[in-house]
């Protein structure tokens, strides 16, 4: 990722936290509202090639007043931020699957998420296990690790299942000098590749992961 862009995810961040403001006060949600910036693995097609790419989601949790969530905004007016209903609906499942991890009720929060990709429109749901992974992040105050990305679709139980295109990802996530890449369980050697070979001649560590809690607490060092 270039210096522009790292400053313009910043920006982002910083106008997010300024514009939403700290979460209403109550004895549970007595701290302050946390944003999460998340890495995920992208696939887009120029010039008829696949060309993987790594986007980043900006993610903020704070309390739903009406107990009736979770309240789910998608901020998509800037270029770059759009996505689709499967995008959506993975992100409702991470939501549900964070939640789950962290023993709260989800009818308690208003998660705002907004994408940031190199790509008009975001589609297909292999980012909702980052998004599960920040989500608790955000709740728990902890650190994600940088130059790690994960790709994989969540299920609400906390599995993580298969995705497509893992070459092109792997490409992308290094030419974005990402030092691991976490993939479902089982889909790094297959008979269409080879992705620890893959990553060893690109200098991207690749490691499997079957659940949420296995993703977490590589991506932040700490048992969820």
């Amino acid at each position: 990722m270039s210096h522009c862009t790292r400053w313009a995810d910043r920006l982002v961040i910083l106008a997010m936290a300024f514009l939403l403001g700290p979460a209403p006060f109550s004895a549970v949600w007595a701290e302050v509202s946390r944003i999460v910036t998340v890495p995920a693995l992208a696939v887009g097609v120029i010039g008829g090639q696949k060309i993987g790419t790594v986007h980043y989601v900006i993610l903020q949790v704070d309390r739903d007043p009406t107990g009736t969530g979770p309240t789910i905004l998608f901020s998509e007016a800037s270029t770059g931020s759009a996505v689709d209903d499967v995008w959506k609906n993975g992100a409702r499942t991470a939501i549900s699957a964070a939640a789950k991890v962290l023993g709260e009720d989800e009818r308690n929060w208003r998660v705002t998420i907004k994408n940031r990709s190199h790509f008009s429109l975001a589609s297909g749901s292999s980012a909702s296990s980052a998004i599960a992974v920040a989500v608790i992040a955000a709740r728990r105050g902890d650190a994600i690790r940088s130059g790690v990305a994960l790709t994989g679709v969540i299920n609400a139980d906390g599995r993580i299942e298969d995705v497509g295109d893992l070459p092109a990802k792997l490409q992308g996530a290094a030419e974005a000098n990402m030092r691991a890449m976490l993939v479902p369980k089982g889909e790094a050697r297959t008979s269409q590749w080879d992705l620890f070979e893959l990553g060893r001649q690109r200098n991207v560590s690749v490691v499997e992961v079957g659940t949420l809690r296995e993703a977490y607490e590589f991506m932040t060092g700490i048992r969820p």
